[in-house]
């Protein structure tokens, strides 16, 4: 089972951009507030709120740095209510304005908090799969790149993906999924957070659209917390699969489904991981 802080990481990871607290952390995790901040101050050596603010303003020193017009804007979105709160607020953290920060269109030298990676450290024994043989499938998302020993980022990829959940024409359910491919191109992969739909005849330029063609799946169904997912498919490449004696196909590498029962507030309510059979 995954421990407090693991689901803490997660939370926060999921959920930065909103106004959450110390006491949403506690809440989900099950532990009163002193309970929450002296189990993370000790596996993390950092503060839920320091590490909160800190990720919130490496995200907007990211924003700034590629551009972003709007610093008010910017701002609003990092939680704060004023452009002077956030400018006190950032050059607390990093020792720079975000007009410098935006005018040098960099972030070299800056102690950014990048997201950690606290994955649980269990091994686990799944049920033989269940094959079926469905598609084509086409998903729609957004999507990024990310170094191959880097899964601490794909929540808050989840989280810019979240607000276009009501506006992608043609979506078939209220199932989500997360696409990996790519694996192995320079060391990286491709992860796409998206849903499926019946065309991207109508797609916005923002998202990505993927087309999967028709081909046999086994699908591994977990009912574990959201941050047993590392160990669920270490567990289906490393022994699940070759048990049930099916070889892994081409494209994608796998595909991760969060159905109805997924909460994503907590992380609870399980998930499918999917992976292409020859």
């Amino acid at each position: 089972m995954p421990t407090p802080v693991e689901k803490a990481i997660w939370f926060i990871e999921s959920h930065f951009a909103g106004n959450i607290t110390l006491d949403d952390v506690a809440r989900v995790c099950d532990l009163s507030r002193f309970q929450m901040s002296r189990l993370f101050s000790y596996a993390t050596g950092n503060s839920v709120t320091g590490y909160l603010r800190g990720r919130r303003l490496t995200e907007a020193a990211r924003a700034l740095a590629s551009g972003a017009p709007d610093i008010l804007a910017v701002a609003i979105d990092a939680g704060y209510g004023s452009h002077e709160a956030f400018s006190r607020a950032f050059r607390d953290q990093f020792g720079q304005t975000p007009a410098e920060i935006r005018g040098r269109g960099h972030l070299d030298g800056l102690a950014l908090v990048e997201p950690l990676r606290e994955d649980p450290k269990v091994s686990m024994q799944l049920p033989s799969p269940r094959v079926e043989a469905s598609g084509p499938l086409l998903i729609a998302g957004i999507g990024r790149r990310f170094a191959c020993d880097d899964f601490a980022g794909i929540p808050a990829l989840w989280q810019e993906f979240t607000p276009h959940l009501g506006a992608i024409p043609g979506r078939k359910s209220t199932a989500a999924y997360g696409l990996v491919t790519g694996t192995g191109a320079g060391d990286t992969y491709f992860y796409l957070a998206g849903v499926e739909v019946r065309d991207f005849a109508e797609l916005d330029g923002a998202l990505t659209g993927i087309r999967l063609p028709a081909q046999r799946w086994a699908i591994f169904r977990q009912d574990d917390h959201i941050t047993t997912i590392s160990a669920t498919i270490h567990a289906i490449f490393s022994t699940a699969l070759p048990k049930a004696g099916l070889t892994p196909g081409d494209m994608p590498d796998l595909i991760e489904r969060y159905g109805e029962d997924f909460d994503p507030v907590t992380g609870a309510g399980g998930f499918e991981i999917r992976v292409p059979v020859i």
